[in-house]
């Protein structure tokens, strides 16, 4: 979870609707019973693509908006291969929000189907799941693989990726 301390006025007028005063040299010792919630601020999650068909895919890269030369040559191929289009997917880095849940981005991206790139599935808040095998999680199609750029370089990762991105079904 993120930094949850703030300085701003207008936050804090939310939660304190009473004079506080503050006495210096005092020391008083007053039992307080304040009851108190975790707030998570609504996330808005930069994406490409229109997300026509609720697909969602995840990358995960610190260096790159998506993904190496090679890893974003190898995301145009699968998109093509599966012919899908930038308005049908919202394509999400994961670097960018580290600590959001899968629930989080799927609720935000209405999925039907995952394909995440380079996260693992405990980084998302998932039991432990095989990479490159189609998965049901909440009535959406996840298939979890490699890290775009590493993917591009594994002949077997890609094949095995390609017979269980057959099965998906994306209408």
């Amino acid at each position: 979870m993120g930094d949850q301390l703030t300085s701003s006025a207008e936050a804090l007028r939310l939660f304190f609707t009473e004079d506080i005063y503050l006495v210096k040299g005092t020391e008083v010792n007053v039992p307080v019973s304040v009851p108190v919630s975790k707030i998570k601020e609504n996330i808005v999650f930069k994406s490409l693509g229109k997300n026509q068909k609720n697909i969602l895919i995840l990358v995960n890269d610190n260096e790159f908006e998506v993904s190496s030369e090679r890893g974003r040559e190898l995301l145009r191929n699968i998109v093509k291969a599966m012919e899908l289009t930038a308005n049908d997917f919202a394509l999400v880095n994961y670097a960018a929000y580290g600590n959001s849940q899968f629930k989080e981005l799927t609720d935000f991206f209405s999925s039907k189907v995952v394909l995440v790139f380079g996260v693992s599935p405990l980084a998302l808040g998932l039991p432990e799941h095989p990479q490159h095998v189609l998965l049901m999680q909440d009535k959406m199609q996840l298939i979890f693989s490699l890290n775009l750029d590493a993917l591009a370089a594994d002949q077997n990762g890609k094949k095995v990726l390609w017979g269980c991105l057959k099965q998906i079904n994306n209408g």
